[in-house]
Protein backbone atom coordinates (compact mmCIF):
# COMPACT_ATOMS: atom_id res chain seq x y z
CA UNK A 1 0.00 0.00 0.00
CA UNK A 2 1.78 3.26 -0.95
CA UNK A 3 1.99 6.03 1.63
CA UNK A 4 -0.54 9.11 0.52
CA UNK A 5 0.52 11.44 3.05
CA UNK A 6 2.86 11.95 5.39
CA UNK A 7 4.72 14.88 7.76
CA UNK A 8 8.38 15.32 8.48
CA UNK A 9 9.93 17.88 10.21
CA UNK A 10 12.65 20.20 8.59
CA UNK A 11 14.97 23.19 10.73
CA UNK A 12 14.70 26.35 8.77
CA UNK A 13 17.93 27.74 9.04
CA UNK A 14 18.33 31.88 9.14
CA UNK A 15 21.89 33.30 7.44
CA UNK A 16 20.25 34.28 4.22
CA UNK A 17 21.11 31.34 2.05
CA UNK A 18 18.58 30.18 0.13
CA UNK A 19 17.68 26.59 1.32
CA UNK A 20 15.24 24.09 0.23
CA UNK A 21 13.46 21.34 1.55
CA UNK A 22 11.92 18.55 -0.60
CA UNK A 23 9.33 15.66 0.13
CA UNK A 24 7.24 13.78 -2.11
CA UNK A 25 4.23 11.27 -2.46
CA UNK A 26 4.21 8.84 -5.44
CA UNK A 27 6.10 10.98 -8.68
CA UNK A 28 4.86 14.29 -7.05
CA UNK A 29 6.98 16.32 -5.25
CA UNK A 30 6.70 19.68 -3.05
CA UNK A 31 10.09 21.57 -2.45
CA UNK A 32 10.03 24.89 -0.32
CA UNK A 33 13.06 27.03 -1.10
CA UNK A 34 13.58 30.09 1.04
CA UNK A 35 16.14 32.84 2.62
CA UNK A 36 15.47 34.05 6.06
CA UNK A 37 17.02 36.40 8.57
CA UNK A 38 17.08 36.65 12.46
CA UNK A 39 17.45 34.67 15.65
CA UNK A 40 18.16 30.93 15.36
CA UNK A 41 17.01 27.69 13.66
CA UNK A 42 13.22 27.18 13.85
CA UNK A 43 12.02 23.56 13.70
CA UNK A 44 9.05 23.39 10.86
CA UNK A 45 6.55 21.04 9.51
CA UNK A 46 6.29 19.67 6.03
CA UNK A 47 3.40 17.73 4.84
CA UNK A 48 2.53 16.27 1.72
CA UNK A 49 -0.77 14.51 0.40
CA UNK A 50 -2.18 12.59 -2.52
CA UNK A 51 -6.26 12.32 -2.76
CA UNK A 52 -7.68 8.14 -3.09
CA UNK A 53 -7.87 9.40 -6.73
CA UNK A 54 -4.56 10.66 -7.17
CA UNK A 55 -5.86 13.83 -8.92
CA UNK A 56 -4.99 16.13 -6.03
CA UNK A 57 -1.93 16.75 -4.57
CA UNK A 58 -1.43 18.61 -1.47
CA UNK A 59 1.34 20.40 0.21
CA UNK A 60 1.79 22.28 3.63
CA UNK A 61 4.49 24.00 5.44
CA UNK A 62 4.38 25.81 8.69
CA UNK A 63 5.47 26.19 12.30
CA UNK A 64 3.61 24.23 14.96
CA UNK A 65 4.43 26.90 17.62
CA UNK A 66 2.21 29.81 15.74
CA UNK A 67 4.36 32.42 14.64
CA UNK A 68 8.31 32.43 13.44
CA UNK A 69 10.25 34.92 14.62
CA UNK A 70 12.55 34.98 11.36
CA UNK A 71 12.26 38.06 8.66
CA UNK A 72 12.15 35.61 5.81
CA UNK A 73 13.38 37.19 2.50
CA UNK A 74 12.01 35.11 -0.51
CA UNK A 75 10.02 31.96 -0.24
CA UNK A 76 8.53 29.87 -2.90
CA UNK A 77 7.03 26.71 -2.52
CA UNK A 78 6.56 24.31 -6.29
CA UNK A 79 4.79 21.42 -7.00
CA UNK A 80 5.84 19.86 -9.44
CA UNK A 81 3.65 17.73 -12.14
CA UNK A 82 0.47 19.73 -10.47
CA UNK A 83 -1.36 22.93 -11.54
CA UNK A 84 -2.28 24.42 -8.71
CA UNK A 85 -5.83 25.24 -7.98
CA UNK A 86 -5.56 26.88 -4.25
CA UNK A 87 -2.97 28.35 -2.40
CA UNK A 88 -2.64 30.81 0.93
CA UNK A 89 0.06 32.01 3.01
CA UNK A 90 0.05 33.18 6.80
CA UNK A 91 1.61 35.47 8.53
CA UNK A 92 0.56 33.52 12.03
CA UNK A 93 -1.22 30.72 12.56
CA UNK A 94 -3.98 29.34 14.96
CA UNK A 95 -2.61 28.18 18.12
CA UNK A 96 -1.90 29.98 21.85
CA UNK A 97 -4.88 31.72 21.44
CA UNK A 98 -4.17 33.20 18.21
CA UNK A 99 -6.04 32.96 15.27
CA UNK A 100 -4.73 32.87 11.42
CA UNK A 101 -3.50 35.81 10.24
CA UNK A 102 -3.26 35.68 5.76
CA UNK A 103 -0.52 37.33 3.96
CA UNK A 104 -2.36 40.03 1.80
CA UNK A 105 -3.22 38.95 -1.49
CA UNK A 106 -0.42 40.85 -3.08
CA UNK A 107 2.08 39.34 -0.97
CA UNK A 108 2.36 36.42 -2.59
CA UNK A 109 1.81 35.43 -6.16
CA UNK A 110 0.29 31.75 -7.14
CA UNK A 111 1.53 30.55 -10.37
CA UNK A 112 0.92 27.61 -12.72
CA UNK A 113 3.29 25.04 -10.22
CA UNK A 114 4.60 27.71 -7.74
CA UNK A 115 3.41 29.71 -5.00
CA UNK A 116 6.45 32.82 -4.68
CA UNK A 117 6.90 35.92 -2.69
CA UNK A 118 5.80 39.43 -4.33
CA UNK A 119 8.87 41.38 -4.35
CA UNK A 120 8.98 44.74 -2.67
CA UNK A 121 5.46 43.59 -1.30
CA UNK A 122 6.53 41.05 0.59
CA UNK A 123 6.57 42.00 4.74
CA UNK A 124 9.18 39.41 5.18
CA UNK A 125 6.79 37.17 7.65
CA UNK A 126 5.41 33.96 7.10
CA UNK A 127 4.38 31.30 9.81
CA UNK A 128 2.32 28.75 7.00
CA UNK A 129 2.28 28.48 3.82
CA UNK A 130 -0.62 25.89 2.08
CA UNK A 131 -1.09 24.26 -1.49
CA UNK A 132 -3.24 22.23 -3.35
CA UNK A 133 -2.54 21.17 -7.32
CA UNK A 134 -4.57 19.13 -9.62
CA UNK A 135 -2.20 16.23 -11.08
CA UNK A 136 -1.92 15.99 -14.30
CA UNK A 137 -3.56 12.29 -13.85
CA UNK A 138 -7.13 13.22 -15.23
CA UNK A 139 -5.32 13.89 -18.35
CA UNK A 140 -4.32 10.73 -19.54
Amino acid sequence: MAIRQKTVEFNVKPGGVVHTFTEAVKEYECSFTYASQGGTNEQWLMSVGLSDDDKLFSCSVWRPQGKSYLFFTQFKAELKGTKIKFANAYSQTAGAGHSDVPLKPEEFTIGESTVTHTDGKFSAQLSKLTAIGQTRHDEL
